[in-house]
């Protein structure tokens, strides 16, 4: 009886159209950019969306959890940002369609990419940096 069980529940969450907004994923996967075994049970949350190793993802969303978009597209991690409780997330884009999305981040994301990913926009800012002086004296005046 157990195994019919669980046959059923396979099958809701193949079928059922926003099942996976409502139930949590305990399912392991392997990413498909770094090639890492990512399990869910140290993630933090029930919603297991990508890899903490890369934190790369995969574009099966169209609204959280609904597993409607045709895709399949990698979603690399292009920013961070922080929520107003204070909670990081990633922001994910499409490589094949370049749809955004945000992801919360979850408890054993690598800190390391996190942090590379959230100083990317100083450590590449879109002017030279030895020109940082010429610029602050063609604003604000030779002498500040």
């Amino acid at each position: 009886m157990e195994g019919y069980r669980l046959n059923r529940e396979n099958k809701r969450k193949k079928f059922e159209k926003g099942y996976y907004q409502s139930h949590g994923c305990s399912d392991s996967f392997t990413c498909k950019h770094c090639g890492w075994l990512v399990t869910p049970e140290a993630a933090g949350t029930q919603h297991r969306n990508h890899c903490p190793n890369c934190l790369c993802s995969l574009h099966v969303d169209n609204e959280p959890g609904d597993r409607d978009a045709d895709c399949g597209g990698l979603m690399e991690p292009i920013s961070v940002w922080v929520r107003r409780d204070g909670e990081w997330a990633i922001i994910h884009r499409c490589r094949q369609c370049g749809a955004l999305s945000s992801n919360r981040v979850a408890a054993d994301d690598s800190p390391v990419k996190l942090m590379s990913i959230a100083l990317r926009p100083l450590s590449q800012p879109p002017f030279p940096v030895e020109r940082i002086q010429e610029l602050t004296d063609m604003m604000f005046g030779e002498n500040t």
